[in-house]
């Protein structure tokens, strides 16, 4: 069978961990903080983790990750 290629995009911005979790980073992150108050700031830091609807679907995009 042949190999399935990685959607790099999705690649970039997801990771798969052990357990099977799909982990992401917020978005909002990049431009324009100073409207953006500390607290949201401070929040956005924080991983996220996609819903479980979601997951399979990215897991066929990456999947060797």
């Amino acid at each position: 069978m042949s190999k399935v290629k990685t959607h790099k995009a999705t690649a970039k911005r997801f990771t798969v961990t052990k357990s099977g979790k799909v982990k992401l980073s917020h978005q909002y992150r990049r431009h324009k903080l100073g409207l953006k108050s500390a607290k949201r700031k401070r929040q956005l830091r924080n991983a996220a983790y996609l819903s479980e609807a979601m997951a399979p679907t990215v897991k066929i995009l990456i999947p060797y990750k």
